[in-house]
């Protein structure tokens, strides 16, 4: 299938290469068309020299670009918290805590029910263009409700992650010793056969820098790769120790020291996951994501869809927020929303429009990806292709 009259493809591919083995620099074709064979990229170039194809769709001037590539969110549970954002509205300060009301409601739910919350958060991300993400458990935290978890996640992404380490439940208070032991024992046997990562809160309130090694490791020798929930309250170890395991991404980064952000920057791949709309939603300070572009940090951006810190699925929310608040400029937003992401979740057939990649692409009632931030809470998405077959 042909895509042509495409007024900008975003490829976040060099132009002049055949093929691309992972998400490059951000990178756009003006006056463009891209070919779809088989569910994957088999051509981009300028409109004028496309190929023949069995089936043209006209753009009409629009923008095309990947889509977007959401690598944190927490889309299993029951329950809502409305009242709890109202209250932090009015002046009452987020901490961890609230995520005990998710766990019992969570915890008192039926499979179906979580199924079908899942399956409309789900359909939701992709009418906004979100053609691949994450999925996090961590609001069971027993072992039955955690593998339940992770097993309805797995129906619907291969990006599970194991979070048993997200707080400690009520059950075990006074006990943190003996739940990170359940953690790194029979949940974690419970679990790893429907994730691919194992995450950990690292922060007050949550897991310290011994406990959050401990998972990291157990879930290692399980066959899981490691990322971070670090610094998102205040300044904590939770960077060093995503640096340390070798972490796909920390994520939050809200509070870094220059020995945290010069951590990242040697990292062997370690990305800074920046999730904007959760500083929206608890009126913390954004992120100093300038800081860490200047130096040499790889940077993504995802949503954190979660019941209680930051209830939205919106990437182009987050890609509006990242250049408003956090001073991206449009393409590092959407470069870091796309590609970021993908390398947050060290994919390298997402993110990207090279040839070869999977043909998941959006396309904008746009003529440039900036109408992201330009045109803020205005619904922008036109059609999603994922697999190269039309979605929405």
């Amino acid at each position: 299938m042909l895509i042509t009259n495409i007024g900008e493809l975003v490829t976040n591919a060099p132009r002049e290469a055949v093929s691309v083995t992972s998400p490059g620099p951000f990178d756009m074709i003006a006056d463009a068309a891209v070919v779809l064979e088989a569910g994957r990229v088999a051509w981009t170039g300028p409109a004028a020299r496309a190929p023949a194809a069995d089936e043209a769709v006209d753009a009409a001037g629009r923008t095309v670009l990947p889509g977007f590539v959401d690598s944190h969110a927490h889309l299993v549970f029951a329950g809502e918290r409305g009242d709890e954002f109202a209250a932090r509205m009015a002046g009452l300060p987020y901490s961890a805590g609230g995520i005990r009301s998710t766990v019992a409601a969570t915890r008192a739910a039926s499979d179906g029910e979580l199924r079908a919350n899942l399956a409309r958060l789900a359909r939701e991300m992709l009418a906004q263009g979100t053609t691949t993400f994450e999925c996090k458990s961590g609001y069971g935290l027993t072992v039955p409700d955690e593998a339940r978890s992770v097993a309805l996640a797995s129906e619907f992404t291969a990006e599970v992650s194991y979070l048993g380490a997200h707080v400690v439940p009520p059950d075990f208070d006074g006990d943190s010793a003996g739940y990170v032991d359940l953690v790194c024992g029979d949940m974690l046997a419970a679990c790893a056969p429907y994730a691919r990562w194992v995450d950990v809160f690292c922060e007050r309130g949550a897991f310290g820098a011994d406990e959050a090694r401990s998972v990291l490791r157990a879930g290692e020798s399980a066959g899981l790769q490691a990322r971070v929930h670090a610094n998102q309250l205040g300044p904590g170890p939770g960077v060093q120790v995503a640096v340390e395991a070798e972490a796909a991404s920390a994520d939050h980064c809200t509070f870094l020291t220059d020995a945290d952000v010069d951590a990242l920057a040697s990292s062997g791949g370690t990305v800074a996951t920046l999730l904007p709309a959760v500083e929206f939603s608890t009126r913390q300070p954004y992120p100093d994501a300038r800081r860490l572009l200047a130096a040499g940090v790889t940077v993504a951006i995802a949503s954190d869809c979660n019941p209680g810190s930051c209830f939205t699925s919106s990437m182009p929310l987050c890609v509006a927020l990242a250049v408003r608040e956090m001073h991206l400029t449009t393409a590092e937003a959407v470069w870091a929303a796309t590609a970021g992401g993908a390398r947050a979740l060290r994919r390298t057939d997402v993110g990207h429009l090279g040839v070869g990649a999977r043909a998941d692409l959006i396309m904008l009632e746009a003529p440039s990806h900036s109408y992201l931030a330009y045109r803020p809470g205005v619904p922008l998405i036109a059609a999603v292709w994922r697999a190269g077959e039309r979605v929405v």
